[in-house]
């Protein structure tokens, strides 16, 4: 039993001997022959070392080195801690969801970008995300700095200032021929926001350059100022600084200032001269350009401008041309952007009304401002104490807010003229269809904008926004429309 335990053993001891050797063996049952190279290759140690801990088995080394290949090193005389390279380090873009769900509780994760999947999608979301710079440490004292907070945490970010004083520049103006009458368009920028807000000036006077119209012209002073004293008359009358209509054979550029005076040189305005038409009106892309019945913005805009294009008749039998100015404000979907407008269509549809539709999506039930607009009216000399037009203004709207809020930019307004829809007016659609079309500035034009949507859109206006607009009138025009 022994001597065939021994005979196995020797066996597997030479098939091992066999396997493991550098050379065959020549003779069974030799002593084993140590190997002649090295027990660990010390390229593998060095690429261990290189990878690190963090890495298993099955992964050894994903990362590269930068820069030209390394030179062959000798077995014998390589050396881990000369081989060291700098290595890149990956970094996951990705967290697992359980730890995105947990930072978007912390104001790190909102400060990264990282919201919760509960709140509603904001319009600036779609916008690629901004990368904030650390601000450096900053020491203040409080005395010898006025009061100001003392700053002394790393990061920490010093007293917010008081946002700058308000400024608006006209920065053109051209003729528009609209299907009311010509009017003069108006471009402005302002430190404010990043739009530009339109000015509907509707002024025919100006286009006759006689001298002799009974009232002063409605023009943008910050316009007709001198921007560089190198700017020649071309340049004035490129950007819209110009008196009479624009022609191959006219080219009279506008005085700097111009006065405040009328046109015949005095400062007396006829005593029945009414003041001048304004209205304030925001951007409705799919009420204008559309024309969505779900509003009645776009039959508001022609209104507006056909309204206040009408010409005006004096005590003598004078006849002058209308004059006013509509103030176009780039306030998508009463100040809520044209994105969360259409959501909130989606929600109307729904059974929910403009208001609550508004209110489920996190915004207000109006959102919108009015200080442009009525920096916009002092800039064009509209209703304000020292303007041209010193009588005030009348202003087309249905909306009190917006009487209270132009009201305390320091805007005189002397009557409110309301802007009855169309389709309460008590005109059957017989009649309608019957009448010769006539173009208006909208898509719907001097259509009338009517249907479901509409109805329960004025009501909630009037119920829950305070509109000043009697519902009797949609009653009655319920009754003989047909």
């Amino acid at each position: 039993m022994a001597t065939t335990c021994t005979v196995d053993c020797l066996s597997d001891a030479a098939l091992l001997e066999a396997l493991t050797a550098p050379t065959p063996p020549t003779k069974p049952f030799r002593p084993t022959i140590p190997r002649r190279d090295a027990a660990l290759d010390p390229l593998l140690i060095a690429a261990a070392a290189a990878s690190g801990p963090h890495v298993t088995r099955n992964h050894y080394s994903h990362d590269f080195f930068p820069g030209p290949p390394a030179p062959v090193v000798d077995n014998a005389s390589f050396d881990i801690a000369s081989s060291a390279r700098k290595r890149l380090t990956y970094v996951s873009r990705q967290a697992p969801r359980r730890q995105r769900l947990q930072a978007s509780l912390t104001a790190e994760g909102k400060e990264n970008g990282i919201l919760r999947e509960t709140e509603p999608l904001q319009s600036s979301e779609n916008l690629p995300p901004v990368t904030k710079k650390r601000r450096p440490s900053v020491s203040l004292d409080l005395k010898a700095r006025n009061n100001l907070s003392t700053v002394t945490e790393a990061g920490a970010s010093p007293k917010p200032q008081p946002a700058p004083r308000l400024e608006i520049k006209c920065m053109a103006r051209t003729r528009i021929p609209t299907p009311h009458g010509p009017a003069f368009l108006h471009l402005y920028h302002n430190n404010k926001d990043n739009k530009e807000h339109l000015a509907v000036v509707v002024d025919p006077a100006q286009l006759e350059d006689t001298g002799n119209s009974p009232v002063p012209a409605i023009r943008s002073r910050s316009l007709d100022s001198v921007w560089d004293e190198k700017e020649t008359e071309m340049d004035r009358i490129i950007r819209g600084a110009y008196v009479g209509r624009l022609s191959s054979t006219h080219q009279k550029a506008s005085d700097s200032p111009v006065s405040s005076q009328s046109s015949n040189g005095t400062n007396t305005l006829p005593a029945d001269l009414p003041a001048p038409l304004i209205r304030i009106h925001s951007e409705c892309f799919t009420g204008e350009t559309i024309g969505s019945m779900r509003c009645d913005c776009g039959e508001q805009l022609d209104e507006a401008i056909r309204q206040i294009s009408q010409p005006i008749t004096l005590s003598n039998s004078q006849t002058i041309p209308g004059r006013g100015a509509v103030i176009y404000l780039r306030q998508e979907g009463r100040g809520i952007g044209l994105l969360s407008k259409i959501r909130a269509y989606n929600l109307q549809d729904m059974g929910h009304d403009t208001v609550t539709a508004n209110l489920m999506l996190g915004h207000k039930a109006d959102e919108r401002g009015y200080e442009i607009a009525g920096a916009i009216l002092h800039d064009l000399g509209l209703g304000f104490e020292g303007a041209s037009c010193s009588e005030g203004v009348r202003i087309l709207t249905n909306n009190p807010d917006k009487v209270e809020a132009l009201k305390k930019e320091g805007i005189h307004i002397v009557d409110r003229v309301a802007m009855v829809p169309r389709s309460w007016q008590g005109r059957t659609r017989a009649e309608e269809r019957s009448e010769v079309p006539v173009a208006g500035v909208t898509l719907i034009g001097s259509k009338t904008v009517h249907g479901d949507d509409l109805d329960k859109y004025l009501r909630t206006k009037v119920l829950r926004m305070g509109h000043m607009l009697p519902l009797w009138l949609s009653e009655a025009a319920e009754g003989v429309v047909h």
